[in-house]
């Protein structure tokens, strides 16, 4: 090959020496997205352009345009539908219980209409997402339409990204291969499919808060909230404050909200992790302090963040309200 790839000038601006590379723009991360997802790169160049980006770090302008190159290949275009949240489910190894679960339920409780959507990794020794919403009978879309149709009736769907953007999916794929995760990791999150106004994030790793919250302003999201979640999911640990990094009605700024408890340990990772443990929380048959805090609190985030002028303990009394008045025979 005597000419450059037309790839080859993505990889260049993030490959030349120690002075000559740069961060991407917007459209030239949007278009090298686009170009990777209609699969008219090299695996080399992937690979290369991948690892690239996850070594100098990427910018939120940079994951905005790839947010923008993803929804340019979703399976269905101009699908709308109204949603309040969005709710998005990306960590897909989670050592721990997704009690998460139970605060979208009550969420949906109080009239809010949330899309739940993500990857899964059924892994031995795992908790993926889905069967948790399984056992409480939370509809799973086929597709963008089909998650459109089913929110008509309900309050909670979830819609797994193979069904509406699977050449993302295959971006997920490729950690195995590589041995680290990338920038794909990072955007998937932020995709909204349905424009939601009020956007929830739990990342595992704090540095990132930041730079989601870069990136979802660049993509004009007016509502925000991200913060250090349980196994890099939106569930708040009530052991300890919770900075939360906020953007509301187009304003960024940090929150700091104090710890719930007292109780500084609680082993996580040694939780039965049967979805059937979820529904016995939901039943009242477990007893659990700081799982019970962490389903309280993270629907308190929820509600703050619909009601900004509720103050951080006028949230968490009415969570703690919602949940006690909660139909523990709902799901018999």
């Amino acid at each position: 090959m005597t000419q450059d790839h037309p790839f080859a000038q993505y990889v260049r601006i993030l490959g030349k020496g120690p002075k000559m590379w740069r961060d991407m723009t917007f459209d030239e991360a949007r278009a090298a997205m686009n170009m990777v997802l209609s699969n008219e790169v090299e695996p080399l160049q992937l690979g290369a352009f991948l690892l690239l980006l996850r070594r100098k770090g990427e910018t939120g302008e940079e994951l905005a345009g790839m947010v923008a190159g993803a929804r340019d290949h979703f399976l269905e275009k101009n699908v709308t539908a109204e949603v309040d949240f969005d709710w998005p489910s990306y960590a897909d190894r989670h050592r721990q219980q997704p009690w998460f679960i139970l605060s979208a339920l009550l969420l949906a409780d109080q009239g809010y209409k949330i899309l739940m959507h993500g990857i899964e990794g059924y892994t031995e020794g795992y908790a993926p997402t889905r069967p948790g919403l399984e056992i409480f009978g939370v509809p799973q879309a086929a597709s963008l339409s089909n998650a459109a149709a089913l929110l008509g009736d309900n309050n909670l769907v979830y819609l797994g990204l193979e069904n509406f953007c699977p050449s993302v999916q295959s971006l997920f794929e490729l950690r195995p291969f590589l041995g680290v995760r990338t920038a794909v990791n990072t955007f998937g999150r932020d995709l909204n499919p349905f424009a939601a106004p009020y956007q929830l994030q739990g990342v595992f790793h704090p540095p990132y808060k930041s730079l989601h919250l870069e990136t979802i302003k660049a993509l004009s999201q007016p509502n925000g909230y991200i913060f250090k979640g349980g196994g890099g999911e939106v569930q708040r640990n009530p052991m300890k404050p919770a900075l939360v990094d906020a953007l509301v009605d187009g304003r960024t700024g940090v929150q700091e909200w104090p710890a719930m408890t007292d109780q500084s340990v609680y082993k996580w990772r040694e939780e039965e992790l049967s979805p059937v443990a979820l529904l016995r929380m939901w039943q009242g048959k477990l007893d659990l302090p700081v799982p019970e805090l962490a389903i309280i609190g993270t629907l308190a985030f929820a509600l703050k963040l619909a009601e900004p002028p509720l103050e951080f303990a006028e949230a968490e009394i009415l969570s703690r309200e919602i949940w006690r008045g909660r139909d523990k025979k709902r799901f018999d």
